[in-house]
């Protein structure tokens, strides 16, 4: 394979909230909004990636603004190829020069949901597609020893999916993917708003209160942040006061089904493998990681101690670039490729 700009092969970690790809020897060249904008009408794309989520609720009667991969899965796979094809093309991708694909999934995907991931992979322009399952492409990004037989456990908190992972020997031991995320906290804080205050929120005003206010745990100082949204009584703007600690009990039910699967997989990890998380922790990636407090939440919740990774929530296309760039060193974790 050719090793100029456009020969070079691609891993692509297409989530519920943002898609990342990272080209071979540049690292990741894109990094935009999972959102399309879509003429009702006709079904063509309008705009795609921040371009969409700066129309979000602004959008004229024709034009709707659809996440075509929701919960870590494809749920349109026209719009998906649509999508894909829109940012391969902002980065000067030819399809004449087709690359190498390592796709991230996670680990319950059904065989369906795998197929039209690779599908909408392949339509827009990869010769073979890889998949890497999304936990162990987080911990190889997070810098864990994957091929050492010490376990390392990783918690991927993405915005549709949970992924925990034990790894061990270049394998997955044990493995658990819950469809709570990031998307969940968010819907939890429009729903606790609307019940508490009888105000309505949008969809980017529910993320602007978790990455401020939001929490896991007590904070030493709580915060408070006012927040305008719209009166379900009257329909005219108003502006309330929330608190920290008020965030926090609305998010509960979606955090503690994410600490309940942590403790799921540890329940069931073998009693050598368990020593070794014991020694060595928990590491936390994806994007759900920067929430306040939730590595210390987890740490009580489980007794060990729980490390957040650099920039986590690049933790996944960090490790299915790192597959991308040295393919002979890492191709025992992918799963057999399909080609175009």
């Amino acid at each position: 394979m050719g090793r100029g700009l456009l020969g070079r092969d691609l891993a692509l970690d297409l989530g519920s909230s943002t898609t990342l790809i990272h080209q071979q020897g540049r690292g990741v060249v894109l990094d935009e909004a999972s959102l399309v904008a879509v003429d009702s009408a006709s079904g063509s794309l309008v705009a795609a990636g921040q371009d969409a989520v700066e129309m979000l609720g602004r959008t004229p009667a024709k034009v709707v603004t659809v996440r075509p991969v929701v919960d870590g899965v494809v749920t349109d796979g026209d719009l998906t190829e649509s999508m894909l094809g829109h940012f391969l093309q902002q980065l000067r991708i030819s399809r004449l020069v087709r690359p190498r694909v390592v796709v991230c999934v996670p680990s319950n995907v059904t065989p369906v949901e795998r197929r039209a991931l690779e599908d909408a992979a392949l339509h827009s322009g990869a010769r073979r597609v890889f998949v890497l399952e999304e936990s162990m492409a987080a911990a190889i990004g997070a810098g864990l020893p994957v091929h050492d037989a010490t376990a390392s456990m990783i918690v991927d908190i993405g915005a549709g999916t949970t992924e925990v992972a034990v790894i061990s020997l270049g394998g997955i031991v044990n493995a658990r993917s819950l469809r709570v995320g990031g998307d969940q906290v968010d819907e939890a804080i429009v729903t606790g708003v609307r019940e508490a205050h009888d105000l309505l929120l949008g969809e980017r005003s529910a993320q602007d209160i978790k990455v401020s206010i939001g929490s896991a745990y007590p904070l030493s100082e709580e915060l408070e942040k006012r927040v305008r949204g719209r009166d379900v009584t009257t329909g005219l703007p108003r502006t309330v006061t929330l608190t920290s600690t008020e965030v926090r009990r609305m998010i509960e039910p979606a955090v503690l089904q994410i600490v309940d699967v942590v403790k799921a997989v540890l329940d069931v990890c073998p009693p050598e493998l368990s020593g070794d998380v014991l020694d060595h922790g928990v590491v936390l990636a994806g994007g759900g990681a920067l929430l306040r407090g939730v590595d210390e939440r987890l740490h009580r919740e489980l007794g060990v101690k729980v490390l957040v990774a650099d920039e986590p929530a690049r933790a996944v296309i960090r490790g299915a670039g790192a597959c991308v760039d040295d393919f002979t060193a890492l191709e025992r974790v992918l799963v057999t490729p399909r080609r175009a």
